[in-house]
């Protein structure tokens, strides 16, 4: 017998960042788990690393996410009689359509149904992306759940039936036992909750399932988790858990953990089927790969062009009359060479792009850097003007640059003056779409001196204690708590006390590297060929008017997405400022990109 854990949330939990997802799957592993699914609240920031990891645990990875469902995701005026009711909703990729649609609803969630922190989707979304999706009864957050606890038997089974309707046998009804009770002071438990469901399997055929919400990997860590989630609220964890006034945000027991497979043999010994039937969930899910290939947008050609690498070389040789007095063939060979190489590895496109948006930008008066790194050894690119810097003339090798032996993306990184930067942007989302270019994500994390300050202030540990503490943590790059128990004597005296303390370093050192917040990258720019959201999810920021990826980094780009940085460089725009003011005092119009370098006043 195998068990499947289908609800298990990374975000404002444990289960946050690498190390930890890696931690989740050595015990499953250990455990003989065939398959585990991730199912964060509203997004699917942890998809990409959980399938790796899987992957690479010989783990059946079940991408999913538990959505916020509402009345009407476009609704955010409300009042206090008519309050933002959202419940939860566990949808599951089944195959690679299913896992589009998740990524689409998920995505829409933000772009059309943010409210304050929540992103919203409603039923109109799930008639329109519900294919290749399986769906549950959920949580005791969910709708029926929730119509059984604070409507009647007979509203609830009528939502129950409209959920059915729509997934029909890719519907299921899910058990939990966390051992609720008297829950939102209805009189009911969850077990009163379970046993309605159970009539209406027996009454529907609907196969019955047995889950754990999972929020942290071991019991013992109930209090790491609970202390993570007032950190995330600004609480302090003497304000005791519950709903209204004078209460904050928490979980009622330590029930919450990743439980090995006995523990829920033993949970539900009688109702065994709900166990065998969470393989049947497993069996229909097809695998299906989240990495492919770097897709590139399509770049329109003139109409008399039908062909990329012809324009490209086209654009190239107009180039190279004007950077090259004479066209020797030492010139036209390496030029050709190149072109060759490009069109080998098929990035005929990739330059297009590049140097389009480039010239628009000097056309709006945005300085532009003469070119950094390898791709300073292009001669294609130095003619079509991303780069200026003649590499014939200084010998810059283009094999650095691209190699068909070493097949990668170039990558070229663009210096713009930081006032100019925008207006380049801007105008790549006016080409491309605004639903085909987004900035990228980031997740900061716990460092181990602000994960003692964040303990400190949720356990009530005075600020000049806290201070004391933090301090004693070695200023040096990558230190860890961990590591400076280990070299800092005083500490870990302290660390092995019984006082709060003690306390507060020990859990610490437990919520080092959780993530803590999101951020947007300062350079990366992603376009799509088309809408971004049948690729990968997107989420919003108020840092922002863009779309921004829930993927961060390099998972983008192995996710098929092209990655441009646009660096915005001061020194740009003081280069740029300084030949204005020359210009109008003196009226001397400087070219800064023909400066003689072997003048000694300019050396």
């Amino acid at each position: 017998m195998n068990f499947t854990h289908l609800h298990v949330h990374s975000q404002y939990s444990l289960l946050d960042g690498a190390a930890s997802i890696k931690g989740l799957m050595a015990k499953a592993k250990a455990d003989g788990m065939k398959a585990i699914a991730l199912t964060d609240h509203g997004n699917m920031f942890g998809a990409f690393n959980f399938v790796a990891e899987a992957n690479k645990q010989g783990i059946k990875p079940i991408v999913g996410c538990e959505f916020y469902v509402v009345k009407d995701r476009h609704s955010k005026s409300f009042t206090k009689e008519d309050k933002d009711v959202r419940h939860h909703q566990l949808l599951l990729a089944k195959d690679h359509e299913g896992y589009k649609n998740l990524s689409k609803l998920c995505s829409m969630g933000y772009i059309d149904g943010l409210y304050s922190k929540w992103p919203r989707i409603d039923k109109e979304l799930l008639l329109k992306y519900h294919e290749g999706l399986i769906a549950t009864t959920c949580c005791i957050g969910a709708e029926v759940p929730q119509a059984i606890l604070r409507q009647s038997e007979e509203e609830a089974e009528k939502v129950f039936k409209w959920y059915l309707d729509l997934f029909g046998e890719d519907y299921y009804i899910e058990l939990q036992r966390h051992g609720l009770k008297d829950i939102d002071n209805s009189g009911k438990s969850q077990e009163d909750v379970n046993q309605i469901l159970l009539k209406w399997a027996a009454k529907y055929n609907v196969k019955v399932i047995a889950t754990n919400d999972s929020h942290y990997i071991e019991q013992e860590d109930w209090t790491a988790h609970d202390i993570l989630l007032c950190v995330n609220t600004g609480e302090l964890q003497s304000t005791p858990v519950g709903d209204g006034k004078g209460f904050r945000f928490g979980f009622p027991n330590d029930q919450f953990y990743f439980k090995k497979q006995a523990e829920m043999t033993a949970l539900f010994n009688d109702i065994p089927h709900a166990i065998d039937n969470t393989n049947e969930i497993v069996d229909k899910i097809t695998e299906f790969k989240l990495t492919r290939d770097i897709l590139l947008p399509n770049f329109a050609l003139p109409p008399e062009f039908t062909d990329m690498d012809n324009y490209l070389r086209h654009l190239t040789f107009i180039g190279a009359k004007k950077r090259y007095s004479e066209m020797t063939q030492e010139v036209e060979d390496r030029l050709n060479f190149e072109l060759h190489t490009i069109k080998t590895m098929g990035f005929a496109g990739y330059f297009l792009i590049v140097q389009d948006f480039i010239a628009a930008g000097k056309d709006l008066g945005v300085a532009v850097g003469p070119g950094r790194g390898s791709a300073a050894g292009s001669s294609v690119a130095y003619c079509v003007g991303i780069t200026n810097i003649d590499p014939i003339k200084y010998n810059l090798l283009f094999e650095r640059f691209l190699n068909p032996e070493r097949v990668s993306m170039p990558d070229i990184d663009i210096d713009f003056d930081d006032d100019g930067r925008q207006k380049v942007i801007d105008y790549v989302v006016t080409k491309y779409g605004r639903n085909q270019v987004a900035q990228i994500i980031t997740f900061g994390t716990m460092a181990a001196r602000s994960s003692i300050k964040d303990v400190a202030r949720v356990l009530d540990l005075p600020l000049a204690e806290a201070n004391y503490l933090a301090k004693m943590v070695p200023e040096t790059p990558g230190a860890t708590l961990t590591k400076s128990y280990e070299d800092v004597a005083d500490l870990k005296k302290i660390k092995a006390g019984n006082d709060l303390q003690a306390k507060t370093l020990r859990l610490a050192q437990m919520l080092e590297g959780s993530v803590r917040n999101t951020g947007i990258h300062a350079a990366g720019i992603i376009i799509a060929p088309d809408d971004i959201t049948n690729y990968i999810p997107v989420s919003t920021s108020k840092e922002t008017e863009l779309l921004v990826t829930q993927f961060d980094g390099k998972l983008v780009e192995s996710a098929g997405m092209l990655k441009m940085d646009f660096l915005g460089l001061k020194t740009l725009s003081i280069i740029r400022d300084a030949l204005f003011l020359i210009n109008k005092n003196h009226g001397n119009n400087i070219d800064i990109d023909n400066i003689p370098l072997d003048d000694p006043k300019n050396f």
